[in-house]
């Protein structure tokens, strides 16, 4: 008799500014797929307690890297009981607007940075309190000196490899116990599903560790570098034509307010003009500049055709949101009369 599998159904919840993660396992019979389940809204902010049921719908299945044999991790998106969208489902909108401009066949690789922290300090400043070493030596770095959590972030890549994710790289970033992995290049619903459950394993790897994992935009304040999601991004057209890669790019300065008041809490903070960022109420965009709101790179402009890079979305931006946002403002306005 065949035995039974494991689901890890992996959801995002209602909480704010900005939604937590959330999880729970279904045993499944072997030779069914992950069916339709259901969890207590009231809990996770996302019902009231006199009507608490809240649907959970499988969008995206994965290898259960962690426990390993035929077990999985479901990606779920949250409806309510008459199976309409709930109000915090952003996937649903994505949905609408991939499907109406994937002629233009838009592809997204996004750069996930994030902080490791062991109790109240990142990984790497003293325990005792103070502060490390000024910026300079951590980005791309080895050593004890001036690494920290490699384990953990060697223990990520090679889960999220076996899970399926499409996990393109990893460093070490530019402030202690600060990293980046990158997802893509990939459509947007695949790429911000894959972000997510690539979030999930990051959380849930840390459990082991005894690390936790933030998000945060600025992590710690003052003369340090806060945490984004770049976004690169291209269509079909901008991978031929370097006259699309600047329509793109005004098109992305005409909508302006309307991203950057979406591209996750706590932009200010971060978007400041110093650390490589242009300020939050700013739009520029320039080649190889990575103090611009887009960053051009420096082959394409050489090339002629290829991608661009928005460098505003937050590490804990919504990549539903900002995938659908990019792919609407861009496609609309690349789009052929």
């Amino acid at each position: 008799m065949a035995k039974a599998y494991k689901a890890e159904y992996i959801w995002i919840d209602g909480t704010e500014p900005t939604p937590l993660l959330r999880s729970k396992t279904k045993v499944i019979p072997a030779g069914q797929e992950p069916p339709i389940w259901g969890f207590d809204g009231s809990s996770t902010n996302q019902a009231p307690g006199r009507a608490s049921d809240c649907v959970l719908r499988p969008v995206a299945v994965f290898a259960d890297p962690i426990r390993g044999g035929d077990d999985k991790l479901v990606m779920a998106e949250v409806l309510l009981t008459d199976l309409s969208p709930h109000p915090s489902n952003t996937r649903s909108t994505l949905v609408g607007v991939s499907d109406t401009y994937a002629d233009q066949e838009p592809l997204f690789g996004l750069e996930q940075e994030y902080t490791l922290f062991k109790g109240s300090r990142p990984l790497g400043f003293p325990e005792s309190g103070g502060y490390p070493g000024p910026q300079g030596p951590y980005y791309c770095g080895v050593g004890q000196d001036d690494i920290y959590g490699r384990p953990l972030v060697e223990a990520h890549i090679d889960a999220c490899l076996r899970a399926g994710i499409s996990l393109s790289g990893i460093n070490a970033e530019v402030m202690p116990g600060q990293w980046e992995f990158q997802v893509g290049p990939l459509p947007p619903l695949e790429v911000s599903d894959q972000l997510w459950v690539a979030r999930w394993l990051l959380h849930r790897l840390g459990e082991d560790f005894g690390i936790s994992v933030t998000l945060d935009p600025k992590p710690v304040r003052g003369d340090w570098n806060g945490a984004g999601c770049h976004t690169n991004f291209s269509t079909k057209e901008m991978r031929e034509s370097y006259d699309a890669v600047i329509g793109a790019c005004e098109a992305l300065a005409k909508n302006a307010e309307e991203h950057v008041h979406n591209y996750g809490f706590g932009i200010e903070n971060r978007l400041t003009g110093l650390h490589e960022t242009a300020p939050w109420n700013e739009f520029t965009y320039g080649v190889s500049d990575r103090g611009a709101s887009v960053r051009i790179p420096w082959q394409v402009e050489k090339e002629g055709k290829g991608y661009i890079e928005d460098r505003r979305p937050n590490a804990n931006c919504d990549p539903y949101v900002v995938t659908r946002l990019i792919t609407r403002t861009c496609c609309e306005a690349l789009a052929k009369p």
